[in-house]
């Protein structure tokens, strides 16, 4: 099966929604999704805390559940890598053996604020982050898996600074650089200066609310784009209406779908006519 490394080297640039459990995991996989990414605010806003409290084992866990359902290419939200540079030489092993194709390594401080999610962050010395860099590169125990360093500093001390932190970044080895950047200009300034992967995060609305298209992407070295928001969104919207309309009675709690043919989609997404073929052959004779 094409790996993620081999997917980033041959184009086209490869897509991956956000997925939270292996049923996000298949119906994205059905939905023509090449590569996947568990992300951590989203899990965090699962839990109904954030994400500076999740911990390494349960987003191992949370991998090791989608690959058992799903073989696409699975990246991993590694926040800030759960340490410092001598704890990449745990979080990096875990995550390659839990099934991981790459992981996302960010240089805020630990443990993450509340404040990240409405654009407040607190960033690390850019030293300290090319040095866990640098270590989860030596640590891999393949070289299929993918290190994904990211930097918000744009948001904190503007372009300049971003630029210089991915550019120690890359050179300590990173794979793929990750410079958030809302704006069309700031992701140019980016494209310009790194001919190296580069991954694209766009807002909640995915591409159409990013003022680029993915035929953009190639043109400007965007290897990776990962949407973390939309599908959550999306989650939260359908079953938000779902449970106000059942606990009020209304005719209609599916909001318009039909309730057999959504059955029947549910059952398509566990493969559940597999499993009773099985049983058909052993224990249902």
């Amino acid at each position: 099966m094409t790996t993620l490394r081999q997917m980033i080297a041959q184009g086209p640039p490869v897509f991956a929604p956000l997925v939270l459990n292996p049923m996000m995991a298949r119906m994205a996989e059905r939905a023509g999704a090449r590569a996947i990414y568990l992300g951590g605010g989203a899990s965090g806003y699962q839990s109904v805390f954030t994400e500076a409290n999740l911990s390494l084992t349960e987003m191992a866990h949370a991998g090791l559940e989608i690959g058992a359902a799903c073989r696409l290419p699975l990246i991993l939200d590694g926040a800030c890598g759960w340490g410092d540079p001598m704890h990449m030489h745990r979080t990096i092993p875990l995550a390659e053996t839990a099934g991981f194709q790459a992981i996302e390594i960010e240089d805020q401080i630990l443990p993450k604020r509340a404040h990240h999610h409405v654009g407040l962050e607190h960033i690390i010395p850019a030293e300290e982050m090319a040095a866990k860099v640098k270590e989860a590169v030596a640590v891999r125990r393949s070289a299929d898996f993918l290190i994904i360093a990211r930097t918000n500093a744009i948001r904190t001390d503007g372009l300049d600074d971003a630029l210089r932190r991915a550019e120690l970044y890359a050179q300590a080895g990173a794979d793929i650089l990750f410079v958030l950047a809302r704006k069309p200009e700031e992701l140019r300034a980016v494209a310009e200066r790194f001919k190296m992967p580069l991954m694209f995060m766009p807002p909640a609305g995915g591409m159409a609310a990013s003022g680029f298209a993915m035929s953009d992407m190639d043109a400007l070295g965007i290897r990776l784009v990962v949407d973390a928001q939309t599908p959550m969104l999306a989650m939260h919207r359908a079953i938000r209406d779902s449970y106000a309309a059942i606990l009020q009675g209304m005719a209609d709690p599916l909001v318009g779908a039909s309730i057999h043919a959504e059955n029947k989609a549910l059952q398509e997404s566990i493969g559940l006519e597999t499993l009773l073929e099985v049983e058909r052959r052993t224990v249902e004779k």
